[in-house]
């Protein structure tokens, strides 16, 4: 009989087994898009049968099939979104996808850390941090006692330079390997059916004033929808400043959560993620599965 890490560790290889088909067959699409490859060139591609890739793929996203994840998410299906102002919901209908969602967001309750420990570089701060499997590859969780301080992706062999990425914006503060106080946040953030407004998630900002400003201003960005760095600009009253605002959306330390993956370049163009554009496809197309099947 399997013990409770090794019954874990099972899973969480099969989590991350499935994400790198995923990973592979949003390459494909979002690659050959403008030849509308069909199920069999995919399955093709990736190296398995056509119905349990379509199984797969349909189950990962929460009812968005490979077809209709090529339909919504393609650089030119971006451009048209924000050139017309239209949501992605809009855009679900379009494409023949279901109807009003009932899936609430990701609600969360923020505090920031005082300017004097980020200006400390974190000095006094305590950080758990742990890997574990998610949707989008491994996710480096690090928490304090305030909440989530820190959430990033890696491939398999990055674990190494994703933590010493994370940890470098906080290079005073005190690290502890600690995935038992990590894994209850990767298991709730990842989970939909855990997302409940009447007990929100605890995240904590740690980056200067105007930093925060956007990474609040991204939190109020809708499930679901897309905005641009100038109307972040625009909502923290500084309508001139959009590269200041490109450069904070850069230095989010809680992907996913603080959803900087929804924002689109000039254009509409799907450009600057700092874990790779795949895994932000990866994302929005997931987001747009989940949106689809109406999941609460």
């Amino acid at each position: 009989m399997l013990t409770a890490a090794q019954s874990n560790l099972a899973d969480e290889q099969e989590v991350l087994k499935d994400y790198d088909a995923i990973r592979r067959s949003i390459e494909y699409l979002t690659g050959q898009w403008r030849d509308q490859p069909n199920l069999d060139d995919l399955s093709s591609h990736i190296g398995l049968s056509s119905h349990h890739l379509q199984r797969l793929f349909t189950r990962w996203t929460g009812g968005l099939s490979p077809k209709g994840f090529l339909q919504a998410v393609t650089l030119d299906h971006a451009k048209a979104l924000l050139d017309q102002s239209a949501s992605v919901m809009d855009t679900a209908f379009e494409v023949g996808l279901s109807g009003p969602s009932r899936l609430h967001d990701l609600f969360v309750t923020h505090e920031a850390i005082t300017p004097g420990i980020y200006k400390a570089k974190g000095e006094g701060l305590v950080i758990d941090y742990g890997f574990h499997a998610s949707p989008f590859g491994n996710a480096l969780i690090m928490t304090t006692g305030q909440g989530l301080a820190g959430l990033a992706f890696a491939d398999p062999g990055e674990e190494v330079s994703a933590f010493s990425d994370m940890s470098s914006r906080w290079p005073r503060a005190t690290y502890r390997q600690n995935a038992s106080t990590t894994r209850p946040f990767a298991k709730r953030i990842f989970n939909p059916s855990a997302w409940q407004e009447e007990q929100p998630l605890r995240i904590t900002l740690i980056g200067t004033d105007f930093e925060i400003r956007v990474w609040d201003t991204l939190l109020k960005v809708p499930f679901g929808d897309m905005t641009s760095y100038s109307n972040i600009a625009q909502q923290v009253g500084s309508p001139k400043a959009a590269r200041a605002v490109g450069t904070a959306v850069g230095k989010n330390p809680i992907s996913f959560v603080v959803p900087c993956h929804r924002v689109m370049g000039k254009g509409g163009s799907i450009c600057g993620y700092h874990w790779g554009l795949t895994r932000k496809r990866a994302i929005l197309g997931w987001e747009r599965g989940h949106l689809a099947g109406g999941a609460s």
